[in-house]
Formats: structure tokens, C-alpha cells, sequence
């Protein structure tokens, strides 16, 4: 049936102290009492207010209602643009008089099926009792609707709730369910930093009796914690189907998609280092069974095929959906390479004990996939330093995340020396023994101490920028220190061997240790923020937009 004009009623309670305007002429409207103004399909409404006021809009169809405000004296605002609006509720923007200065947005969308969605922003400075008075304009809003409210400190701290601060030490504790719902992809950061860990420990230049022991430990507690997060996150999107989408294609949480297959990298290569026997280290010795090999050999070309997949259609589908400024830029922009890059790793580890033509096979898509994520991280850099440059460093929370930048050269640097050593001795590509394999063995460790470098120019840059701002509050992207510098760690281990230098190899061992510390450290605030509800609480994860 077609439709019938209806009239929109517009409430201004008695206690309001600002002005209504209800036309498109913007006539203001100064209520006396109590009572309704009714607003056609064609019009527009405008409001603002000081003190406290209520402006009520009966709405029938898809449209929207946007709210703003600035500086206490003449604000909120709302807007909203009633033409064509077909669907009954009742949406009530309570707001209120500050003196802080608070900027409020908001925006309300109503779809063709009735359901409606809300958005609330609130900037404040830091000065002039900001918290409260962002606690305060939140508090009531919107009560009547299905909505998601967003108040962002320019500390780029997140706050989501309706009536909490969830930075606040009063805020109540949730329930696992309610929890579980920012259950972030970024919890995959301890587990890729765990299997770093393992990998480490395997790749030791100075050992002792039980060191083997402890890093199957490792490997297997890392199993276990695979499965644990995976199946939280499993239920997280059982519970809440519609997190699944929202998660992959969330303008932060999306980024942290491929540490997912960075986690399943570590896997495969800490199989391959503690279920394989190394021929360097037992010559003639015990040989791993050929059904392992061949299992390994396929899980590398379905996680290249699969991370190939992430690096194309990731950043394909973040540059048609997505608009982000320079001064936004975040090292996670790096991350859906990585996948593809850490093939080449994974290479550089399983070559040397897989048949010769498969080994050959292995190392070629192994380099090739390890140059791809090398040149879209070094594009990569070019913005990051952009960003750095015209908008300095990152906020205080977020500036762990530089120490990504130190993970692509350094992954790169220990997979030209691995893929090296992986080749066949006696492999000579045009039988003129020219570009043979001790030739490209040379080549590698030329490029490799290059590559070193510039993860030592990232990894002081990174170390500077958290102790000049370092972080209040723990967020996962603390483990960025963790897996980046695993990788700069390996790569010192693997120069100091193909240089055969003791010093460097003492060098590394100490980059070990100091690494163990960190990875203790910030295991340790990862437990107490989740006992705490530091983390997996609205507000305080990578669901929420945050740069």
C-alpha cells in the first residue's frame, strides 16, 4: 500500500533551556511548557540546548539522526532528516550543559526491516575534568535502541557503554559470555609469540642438557594455547554471529586477521624443529619418518596458498572500503603481509630436509613470496615515516606497535641465510658453476647482514618512542615486542653462524635472554589484565576503532 505522510512529534520538555529550531528556515523554536511540535516528511529538525533537555523524534522508515555538539554554551545539536522515514520508534538524545571542552557526535541509521543502530562519539581534551564530563554526556543515552556507543579520549583511549567508564576501577565486572564478545583476532599475538619463543630456544648457539626439553615444553604448551584461543574465539562468533563479518572487515580488529596464520607459521616451523632431526646436528643419524615430511611439505603450500590469499584480498578489500589519513598510519598496516613473508621462513626451516626437487621447489616460492612481503612492507615504511614525520609518534598506547616494523627486514635477513643453507650442495643452475650454491650462499649473507641493519634502525627507533611515551594500560598489541624481536634475534644467531663470529653468537644469546624477560613481562600483565578485566571488556580491545 503506499504510503501516508504522518507527522513527526518533537518534545521539548519543560526543563529545557535551549532553543529548537523545526523548519528548514531554521526558525527557532524557544519552548514555554510542555508540549509537541509536529514536524512533516519534508522537514528537518534542528536542535540545540543548554542545560538539560530531551529531543524526542516518532519515526516511521529507513533514515538517519545525527547529533553534535561543541563547548557547553550552544550544544548538543542534533540533526535529523526525516524524509522517507517509514519505521515506528521513538529515539530520546538526552543532553547535557559541560564547561569541559567535549565534542559529541552522533549517528543514528534505521533499515528497511525496522532495526536500528547507533553510534555516539565524544572527544575530549584531557584537561577540564574531561573524564567525568565524557562519563557524564554518555550516561542515559539512546536507552530505547539496539546501539553501540563510542566516546574517544585524544589519548585514543575507547570507552563503549552506556552508563560506565571502562576505564574506570569502579566499572562492574561482566560475565565470561558477555566477555567473550571482544574476544579479539589480536589474541593470536601471544600465540605466535609463544611459538617465537620455541623457536628461539631450538635455535640456541650455546645449549645445555635440558635446554631441548624446555623448548618442548614450550612448543607444546603453544599447541594447547592454539587450541584455546581458537576455540574462544570459535565460540565467540557462535554467541555473537555477527562479530564474525564485523571483526574481518573492522577498520582495527581486521588488521590483526593474518596473526591468526602467523601463529600457524610458528607451528609448522616448531614441528619441523622439534619432530625432524636437524642433519647438521646428527649427521647420519635418526631420520624423520618420510609421512612427516610429506605432511609438512603440504602444509607449507596450503598455508602459502592461503596466506597469498590474505596479502591480495585483504588490502584489496581495506583499499575499496576503507579511507584512512596519513596521520592514522599504525604498523598494523603491515600485518597482512606478513603471512606471505613467513613463507619464506617457513621455507628457509624445512628445506634442507626435504628430496631434493621438492627442496628446490620449496626454497623458489619460498624467495619469491619473501621478496613480495619485503617490498610491501618497505612501501609500507614509507608512509610509516611519512606519518611519523608530519604527526610525530604514535599515542602512548600504541607505540609497542612500532617494534612490527622491526619483524619484515629481519624475517628476511634469516630466510635468505635459511633458504641458502636449503639449497642442494651440489645445485649449479647453468652447469658453469657460476651461480651455484656456494655462490648464493654469499649473496644471502651480504643481503642478510643488510637487512640486519635496518631492523636495528626500527628496533632503536621502536625502544626510544616507548621509553619517551610508554604505555598506562596493557593492550595485546604489547606482544609486538615479543615476535618482530624474535625474528631480529634469529637473524643475529644466524649471521654469527655463517660468519662463524663467537662474539656475535654471545651477542645473540644475550638478545635471548633479554628477550625471555620481555616475553615473561608481558605475559604477566596479559594474565593480570585478564583477571582484571583490563582486557575482553567494551572499550578496551581492538573492536574498537582507536588511532
Amino acid at each position: 500500500m503506499p504510503f501516508t505522510p504522518r507527522h513527526r512529534s518533537f518534545h521539548a520538555p519543560q526543563h529545557s533551556l535551549g532553543g529548537f529550531s523545526t523548519s528548514s528556515e531554521d526558525t527557532y523554536y524557544q519552548p514555554e511548557h510542555d508540549h509537541d511540535h509536529h514536524i512533516h516528511d519534508n522537514d528537518k529538525v534542528h536542535g540545540h540546548g543548554q542545560g538539560q533537555g530531551h529531543v524526542n523524534a516518532h519515526v516511521n522508515g529507513p533514515g538517519n539522526l545525527n547529533g553534535n555538539g561543541n563547548n557547553g554554551d550552544s550544544y548538543p545539536e542534533v540533526f535529523g532528516d526525516f524524509e522517507k522515514i517509514r519505521s515506528i520508534g521513538e529515539i530520546a538524545v538526552p543532553v547535557s550543559k559541560t564547561n569541559t571542552h567535549t565534542n559529541v557526535n552522533t549517528h543514528t541509521n534505521f533499515d528497511v526491516n525496522g532495526d536500528i543502530s547507533t553510534n555516539f562519539n565524544i572527544n575530549t581534551r584531557p584537561d577540564d575534568a574531561a573524564d567525568a564530563a565524557a562519563a557524564a554526556a554518555i550516561r542515559g543515552l539512546f536507552p530505547n535502541l539496539s546501539h553501540d556507543i563510542h566516546e574517544q579520549h585524544p589519548r585514543n583511549r575507547n570507552r563503549c557503554g552506556s552508563e560506565i567508564d571502562p576505564y574506570s576501577p569502579s566499572r562492574p565486572r561482566l560475565s565470561l559470555r558477555a566477555r567473550l564478545r571482544h574476544f579479539t583476532w589480536a589474541w593470536y599475538t601471544l600465540t605466535m609469540s609463544t611459538g617465537g619463543l620455541a623457536l628461539l630456544i631450538a635455535a640456541q648457539p650455546h645449549s645445555f642438557t635440558g635446554l631441548k626439553t624446555i623448548g618442548l615444553i614450550v612448543y607444546s604448551v603453544n599447541i594447547a594455547l592454539f587450541v584455546l584461543v581458537t576455540s574462544a574465539i570459535t565460540a565467540r562468533f557462535i554467541l555473537f554471529r555477527e562479530t564474525l563479518v564485523q571483526s574481518v572487515t573492522h577498520k582495527r580488529e581486521g588488521f590483526f586477521v593474518p596473526t591468526f596464520f602467523l601463529s600457524v607459521a610458528t607451528l609448522i616451523t616448531s614441528t619441523q624443529r622439534y619432530a625432524v632431526p636437524d642433519p647438521d646436528d646428527n649427521p647420519g643419524g635418526a631420520v624423520a619418518p618420510r609421512s612427516l615430511l610429506v605432511a609438512i611439505q603440504i602444509a607449507f603450500w596450503v598455508y602459502l596458498f592461503a596466506a597469498t590469499a590474505v596479502a591480495v584480498g585483504q588490502y584489496s578489500f581495506v583499499f575499496s572500503a576503507h579511507r584512512f589519513g596519513l596521520h592514522t598510519m599504525m604498523p598494523t598496516w603491515i600485518l597482512p603481509i606478513f603471512p606471505v613473508m613467513l613463507s619464506g621462513t617457513i621455507a628457509s626451516v624445512i628445506a634442507k630436509t626435504q628430496p631434493k626437487n621438492e627442496a628446490v621447489a620449496i626454497t623458489t616460492a619460498g624467495l619469491t613470496c619473501q621478496g613480495l612481503g619485503l617490498s610491501v612492507a618497505i612501501m609500507m615504511y614509507a608512509h610509516m615515516v611519512g606519518r611519523l614525520m608530519q604527526s610525530g609518534l604514535p599515542d602512548r598506547e600504541h607505540c609497542p606497535g612500532l617494534f612490527m616494523c622491526v619483524g619484515p627486514p629481519a624475517f628476511t635477513a634469516l630466510a635468505f641465510l635459511g633458504l641458502a643453507r636449503g639449497l642442494p650442495g651440489d645445485l649449479d643452475v647453468d652447469g658453469d658453476g657460476f651461480l651455484d650454491t656456494s655462490g648464493i650462499k654469499v649473496t644471502a649473507i651480504i643481503g642478510a647482514g643488510y637487512l640486519w641493519a635496518l631492523s636495528f634502525w626500527w628496533f632503536g627507533i621502536a625502544v626510544l618512542a616507548v621509553l619517551k611515551k610508554p604505555p598506562r594500560y596493557f593492550h595485546l598489541g604489547w606482544w609486538a615486542t615479543v615476535f618482530p624481536n624474535t625474528g631480529f634475534t634469529l637473524a643475529t644467531i644466524s649471521l654469527g653462524r655463517a660468519f662463524q663470529n663467537d662474539a656475535v653468537l654471545w651477542f645473540g644469546t644475550a638478545m635471548s635472554l633479554c628477550l625471555l624477560g620481555v616475553y615473561l613481562f608481558v605475559l604477566f600483565h596479559h594474565v593480570k589484565a585478564v583477571v582484571a578485566q583490563d582486557i575482553m571488556y567494551p572499550g578496551r580491545d581492538e573492536d574498537v576503532e582507536d588511532h
